[in-house]
């Protein structure tokens, strides 16, 4: 028998301050467990919380975002069963970044858009030790997988350094698929907005076909309210709301007591982004358009 897997509980948030327009959507999270229905495929560099796909519809509610879009954690690997079952309960509601790689049939790749999944990740980060997270597929493995993830529809969800972006995206817009990058590009607020890297993102931003995921607690450590970032944040919204997405990035893997609270979060993200059509735009319209939500309202 399997020795119990050591847990974590995520932290539940508050309600923010400030009403969410209707249809918002947190573009980033993820679920795991119950363990004994959904075991993980590799041992894990992190206690991994006992989030099942209830309590993220219960962080949803508490937050009063109606939709969510589901990442697969790495421990799970190429084993979508979890995220798949989350998205099957949503009510409609729910949408799925998957993992896969270059020997996945296509025929697979279709189901899982079947399932509710529109992209794939790929991950360029390393483990605290320096590998390759356990899990994941690295981003050599996007090129070689871009046609067919064209002709399903799926687009590519990187989750990379900076520094790796202005000699990479030029590459991934050559494919042809649309790229969304995680945790606000990876920025670094000790570089500020002058870094190249971060200059070439925002280039690429401005022309289209790349999407950013706004998650201050991957970028900054500066909680709870995250300033060295602000300025970062303002010159992505400034480069092109039509492209950015808001996630909360729950149940903050390897954060540990530094888990910020999402309510609070949404209520930053009110405060740093003041305009009613730039945030409806940023929690609505965007992910309504890259994820393919129904044109419905959805209760929160």
């Amino acid at each position: 028998m399997n020795a119990p897997i050591e847990t974590v509980t995520p932290r539940m948030p508050g309600a923010p301050q400030h009403a969410l327009p209707v249809n918002t959507c947190d573009s980033h999270a993820h679920v795991f467990g119950p363990f004994e229905c959904f075991p993980l495929a590799h041992a894990s560099s992190y206690a991994p919380p006992l989030a099942p796909a209830a309590l993220h519809r219960a962080m949803l509610a508490s937050v009063g975002a109606a939709r969510g879009v589901l990442v697969q954690p790495a421990p799970y690997g190429l084993d979508m069963s979890a995220l798949l079952h989350a998205i099957a309960h949503g009510a409609g509601r729910l949408r799925g970044i998957a993992v896969a790689d270059s020997g996945t049939p296509e025929a697979a790749l279709q189901a899982l858009y079947d399932g509710g999944v529109r992209g794939l990740r790929f991950v360029g980060m390393r483990a605290p030790d320096g590998t390759p997270y356990a899990g994941s597929v690295g981003v050599d493995q996007l090129l070689i997988m871009a046609p067919a993830m064209r002709r399903i529809g799926l687009h590519a969800q990187l989750w990379a350094p900076i520094d790796d972006y202005p000699a990479l995206l030029p590459q991934l817009r050559a494919a042809g698929v649309d790229v969304v990058l995680d945790h606000m590009a990876c920025a670094k607020p000790e570089c500020g907005v002058g870094d190249p890297a971060f200059q070439a993102v925002l280039a690429a931003l401005r022309g289209g076909g790349v999407w950013v995921k706004l998650t201050l607690c991957r970028v900054s450590t500066q909680a709870p309210d995250y300033a060295d970032a602000r300025a970062l944040h303002d010159a992505l919204v400034r480069a092109n709301p039509q492209q950015l997405l808001w996630g909360s990035d729950w149940p903050y893997v390897r954060m540990d007591d530094k888990s910020p609270d999402a309510g609070a979060l949404l209520d930053l993200f009110h405060d740093w982004v003041p305009d009613t059509v730039l945030r409806q735009r940023i929690l609505v319209d965007n992910p309504a358009a890259l994820y393919g939500f129904p044109d419905t309202e959805d209760q929160a």
